[in-house]
């Protein structure tokens, strides 16, 4: 079997799965069936089986990272081709995604057991990984945005997946919409491509239509600049961020793979595949690591405030993305995968721990929480292993990724280069302020008042897969970014086998990878900085600056700006009232009009239609001598 047909089988999977599933849900009455949930472990199981042996045979220098492409559409020159795009940023991604995936399923197993829409939720899970994986390894611009749709599609039916809740609905149409903002960028920057020759949609070429200046440099930014857009709504950077703390309404495991490895990574994914276009403008790669700096900051501050503990590690999400925008804005691409790649297994990680707290209180407000590592051992010692990560403590996968994102930062802006550093702060304090409140002090009672000694630790199928995603939450940082050689595998592993690839980086001159001592210093002493803040605030001070701390809670107003302001009172108070006057003044009136017109000349043709033949016969010869004089001024005029 072929590299290509492996890639092939990875994606048809849990498709297969999606489809079984879907037969199950409409049309029998095994809706609750414990065979849904085996079958999308077993589809995905395999997946993930598949795409590890492809990561693993991809280390190869001989590994050959070519696909075969076939006609999909074609009409006279313009022709699209489906293809696999099998490279290494490929190969990164299909891995962490069946992984990721893989352990959600199992966890979800026990997670959802009980849910009226078991089979419907496990149908919607196979056909949002299918949809994240046909994503990563298109070819075809066309091709990704398809499956760059049908990731939010799906996304839209998993938060709204309790759909008798007003809020999720609330939540689902806002995810949905505030993303197609984004994606009206994406489509426009691709047809402007498409505008150059269709031949440049497939990737490969797009590629090297850029290298070989065939595109302008003006025209590469807007190219370059509409795709951000779309990966800005994706990613849910500012300003395009709202939808996504309110998408925790969805089950908690869906937040663990939408936050982990599949929709809000899809926009940093997207900006790394068009990454050559970044390097031919620079004040695109400037705009891209200004709005990740600003979003990292901000999504923080809303993150230190909230006592929602999904609504936590969701602002850390939008903040941690931000850090990879900044990568990437400052030419730090490897970097920025590598931060992908970490923060995908400890922020799954976190949000699995969260559902099984909420599993244990039947809540998620923190201040109804407290006191709970003790009855919780295995969720608190895995969630405390994430927290340590994402915050970036050494030896732990989130320090090594987040100082390559510092060191790339550090070469080319010391402002960007203190903002990252503010983050880093702000991290350490609302990951520490969420572990006290949820762990630490006392029982606060939780949902309808739940007594202390009622809470016990979750099942083993949640837990499992917990206590495997704090494997790499550890080591996967020194495997991949060490910076010695550790013989089975070399230094700084990740950044240089992406820096590897051909098509991005053509021009590839080795160069060595140096670990910065005083970055790692500095970021370490600020984030215990940070976590020594959060415990006296815990403990014995409480920061509290009232307007300010208002301000931040209510979400800046921006929800209010969006959703108030422009949509209630801009678009449906104006919007519809000139709508409403254009449709009754001009449309309904030129109607009435048009109607009155040709009935007035209906009625006056009728007359001559008396049955006399004389009369036909005139009208007859009068239209065919006119057609006739048309035709021969026609030929006069050297027609």
């Amino acid at each position: 079997m072929s590299n290509n047909e492996i890639v092939w089988l990875i994606l048809l999977l849990p498709l297969v799965a999606f489809f079984v599933n879907g037969f199950i849900t409409l049309f029998t009455s095994y809706k609750n069936s414990k065979f849904s949930g085996y079958l999308n472990v077993t589809a995905i199981g395999v997946s993930f089986i598949l795409s590890l042996y492809l990561a693993i045979i991809g280390l190869d220098k001989n590994f050959d990272y070519q696909s075969a492409s076939f006609q999909w559409i074609s009409f006279g020159i313009f022709e699209i081709t489906m293809a696999i795009m099998l490279d290494e940023l490929t190969l990164i991604m299909i891995s962490v995604v069946t992984a990721i995936s893989f352990l959600i399923q199992i966890y979800s197993l026990s997670y959802m057991e009980h849910d009226d829409g078991y089979s419907r939720y496990f149908s919607y899970m196979g056909l949002f990984t299918t949809s994240m994986l046909g994503l990563v390894t298109a070819r075809n611009l066309i091709q990704l945005f398809i499956f760059w749709e049908l990731v939010g599609a799906t996304s839209y039916l998993l938060i709204g997946f309790w759909y008798k809740k007003q809020s999720a609905i609330k939540a689902a149409k806002k995810a949905f919409l505030m993303t197609r903002v984004g994606d009206f960028g994406l489509i426009a920057g691709i047809l402007l491509i498409a505008k150059q020759g269709s031949q440049y949609l497939d990737i490969t070429q797009f590629y090297l239509g850029i290298q070989s200046g065939l595109f302008s440099e003006s025209l590469i930014f807007i190219v370059g600049l509409l795709i951000v857009i779309g990966a800005i709504g994706k990613s849910a950077q500012f300003p395009l961020h709202n939808w996504l703390p309110d998408a925790m309404e969805g089950p908690t495991p869906v937040s663990a793979l939408l936050h982990s490895a599949t929709m809000v990574t899809a926009g940093v994914f997207i900006i790394g595949r068009i990454y050559p276009a970044i390097g031919y403008s620079e004040n695109l790669g400037l705009i891209i690591s200004y709005v990740g700096a600003f979003t990292l900051i901000f999504a923080a501050s809303m993150a230190i405030v909230s006592n929602d503990i999904k609504k936590v590690l969701a602002y850390s999400s939008i903040s941690q993305l931000g850090y990879m925008f900044l990568a990437l804005g400052v030419g730090s691409y490897g970097a920025a995968i590598l931060h992908l790649f970490a923060h995908a297994w400890f922020k799954a990680l976190l949000f699995l721990g969260a559902g099984s707290v909420g599993h244990a209180v039947h809540t998620f407000d923190m201040k109804l929480m407290g006191g709970m590592r003790n009855k919780m051992k295995k969720t608190y010692l895995t969630m405390l292993v994430g927290t340590i990560s994402l915050i970036g403590i050494f030896p732990l996968s989130g320090f090594w990724s987040k100082d390559e994102i510092l060191i790339g930062v550090k070469s080319e802006s010391t402002f960007l280069l203190v903002i990252a550093l503010i983050g880093v702060v702000m991290t350490a304090f609302y990951m520490t302020r969420m572990m006290a409140m949820t762990f630490f002090g006392d029982f606060k009672g939780g949902h309808d008042n739940i007594k202390y000694d009622d809470i016990h630790e979750s099942p083993n199928l949640m837990t499992i897969p917990m206590i495997i995603l704090a494997i790499p939450s550890v080591i996967i940082g020194v495997i991949f970014s060490s910076p010695i050689d550790l013989g089975f595998i070399e230094k700084h592993a990740m950044v240089s086998f992406l820096d590897h690839n051909k098509l991005v980086f053509p021009n590839y001159e080795y160069h060595e990878f140096k670990f910065d001592i005083m970055i790692a210093s500095v970021s370490t002493i600020l984030a215990l900085i940070g976590i020594s803040f959060s415990i006296l605030n815990f403990k014995k001070y409480k920061f509290n600056i009232n307007f300010l701390n208002k301000l931040i809670s209510n979400k800046y107003y921006l929800d209010y700006l969006y959703e108030t302001l422009i949509t209630e009172k801009l678009f449906y108070k104006y919007f519809s009232k000139l709508f409403s006057v254009v449709e009754e003044k001009l449309i309904d009136n030129f109607s009435y009009k048009l109607t009155a017109s040709l009935r007035w000349m209906s009625n006056k043709i009728s007359v001559s239609q008396n049955g006399q033949l004389q009369l036909q016969s005139i009208t007859f010869v009068l239209g065919f001598l006119i057609i006739l004089i048309s035709y021969l001024v026609y030929l006069g005029a050297g027609g």
